[in-house]
């Protein structure tokens, strides 16, 4: 059998069939993949039963790997999973539930905001390939927002005025939105910030994109309130019913997303009295979307 990509959704995402992720993939394979990506943006893959191991070894086919360092409170000691693995759980090292006021889990919150990976970073992720290990009875979807979508509907005018704008993106932006203060000097230094253009233009495709993301929360040469006035304005539009696609979640699914043309955030659930394991592994970008990084 062959991959076959079948459109879920009007504007954007499609459901790949006939590949089984644990085994090897063909140059083909990983070719009709990338060519998905390009046009859906966000990709499905159902009932793949996977390992670390065997999601590690998939994911390297696709690219070279963003490590999961920087990004969180913890010490790569304090983690539970591989370096190589992104832990988007409710879970401590030892698989228990995080208590109500851990700073794990108030930091965590920040994801249920509209993001795109590692925007802080000067270099930016490509892909994020999600798998559900474990899932609540209820809540815990993922959106999506098809950001190239959300870009061409806008007029000329604001098309013309975004053109060539830089904004500033830090961690410490997303979880301020939150109310979550609790961050040392240290962990600000960790963090980090970058600057992205605010208009990308995907390499493959020429395809121009909204790059928005609560991490983003200056525009260079702007002053704040205004710089956040239109920045919340284009999260608004862009984030319309039209645009997002909502994936409800199935055990041993694999959902892999371009973090260049999409945004997500995740659903509410109750993560103080069921697990939720989800593990990542992230793609590295090829490269910045401005000539010099902050």
């Amino acid at each position: 059998m062959s991959i076959a990509i079948h459109q879920i959704h009007p504007v954007f995402a499609g459901e790949v069939t006939g590949i089984d992720l644990r085994q090897p993939p063909s140059k083909d394979e990983i070719a009709a993949i990338h060519d998905g990506m390009d046009r859906y943006a966000v990709l499905v893959f159902h009932d793949q039963r996977l390992t670390d191991d065997e999601q590690i070894a998939f994911s390297r086919h696709l690219g070279e790997l963003e490590l999961a360092v920087g990004g969180t409170l913890q010490k790569p000691e304090e983690k539970r999973l591989k370096l190589e693995l992104a832990d988007a759980s409710n879970l401590d090292r030892d698989n228990n539930l995080f208590g109500r006021t851990d700073r794990n889990r108030m930091y965590a919150l920040g994801n249920r905001l509209w993001h795109s990976d590692s925007s802080f970073r000067p270099i930016p992720a490509k892909y994020s390939l999600l798998s559900a290990r474990v899932l609540p009875s209820a809540g815990g979807n993922t959106e999506f927002a098809d950001m190239r979508a959300a870009y061409d509907s806008l007029d000329a005018a604001m098309k013309a005025e975004i053109e060539g704008l830089v904004c500033e993106h830090s961690l410490g932006h997303s979880r301020t939105q939150i109310g979550f203060a609790d961050i040392s000097e240290d962990e600000r230094r960790m963090f980090g910030s970058a600057r992205q253009l605010l208009v990308r233009t995907h390499p493959r495709t020429g395809r121009k994109s909204l790059f928005l993301s609560a991490h983003g929360g200056a525009i260079v040469g702007w002053e704040i309130p205004e710089a956040r006035d239109l920045l919340r304005h284009l999260t608004e539009h862009a984030t319309q019913r039209q645009f997002v696609y909502a994936h409800v979640w199935r055990a041993n699914d694999l959902v892999i997303w371009d973090n260049r043309q999409t945004m997500h955030r995740v659903c509410r659930f109750d993560d103080t009295k069921e697990p939720r394991d989800m593990r990542r592994t992230t793609i590295a970008g090829d490269g910045p979307t401005i000539a010099t990084p902050a």
